[in-house]
């Protein structure tokens, strides 16, 4: 799993360095995988999948409106061009090596961005108010159609309620994605890759629901078939 590139404090140390939440690695211990981290590094050899069975794309700040081709707004922030850049290489690996694909929040803007797709800079001037991200360090609870056909569907059922924290969103979707997933109010929560490869992501945080392991799990199970 890919992790952030942030300022951090431990001990007596006050420093940069690459973390993920731990509800992340709990997650994947408890749906039967094993966790490797993967630092955001200014070069990736993409050879690095051939040790991986799945990655997933994590969450963390707004990705740099330069790869969509978009100025940026004056509410995007915690970009880090050498993250985008090492998940995006990640990620065309992934696909190129059928390794199954799990973009969480930002993982999936990642996965919309990458395949030429670009993004909603601050969701709550579409929207008209901030539930998808009420307050700082506070997730919001928002209700998800998924279609019943799809893969996120078939395991979650018609109708969700999620944990988010999110104020960008997919704006035009990348042309090899299909929306799976939407909230009440119009919001992409939820893409799936057209063909037959395990390549999904969620605008919501699944690792919050420590008792629902169905996502993890189908990548686990993916990526071990």
């Amino acid at each position: 799993m890919t992790t952030y590139l942030v300022p951090a404090r431990h001990g007596v140390w006050d420093h940069e360095a690459a973390l993920v939440p731990r509800t992340y690695v709990d997650v994947v211990v408890r749906a039967g995988g094993t966790p490797l981290l993967l630092p955001p590094l200014p070069e990736v050899d993409p050879d690095v999948l051939a040790v991986l069975d799945g990655l997933v794309l994590s969450g963390g700040g707004d990705v740099d409106p330069a790869r969509y081709g978009a100025e940026p707004h004056p509410r995007t922030g915690g970009t880090s061009a050498v993250r985008d850049t090492a998940e995006e290489t990640l990620l065309h690996a992934a696909l190129a090596a059928d390794v199954p694909v799990l973009g969480v929040c930002r993982g999936m803007q990642v996965l919309n961005v990458a395949l030429g797709g670009t993004l909603v800079q601050h969701l709550p001037e579409v929207t008209g108010h901030e539930g998808h991200r009420p307050a700082p360090a506070t997730f919001g609870r928002t209700r998800v159609r998924l279609d019943p056909g799809s893969l996120i569907g078939g395991l979650l059922g018609d109708d969700v309620e999620v944990e988010c924290y999110h104020h960008q969103a997919v704006g035009e979707l990348a042309p090899d994605l299909v929306p799976v997933g939407r909230a009440e109010d119009g919001t992409v929560e939820a893409v799936e890759l057209r063909g037959p490869r395990f390549a999904v992501g969620v605008q919501w945080h699944p690792e919050q629901t420590g008792d629902d392991l169905r996502l993890f799990r189908s990548l686990v199970d993916a990526a071990y078939a």
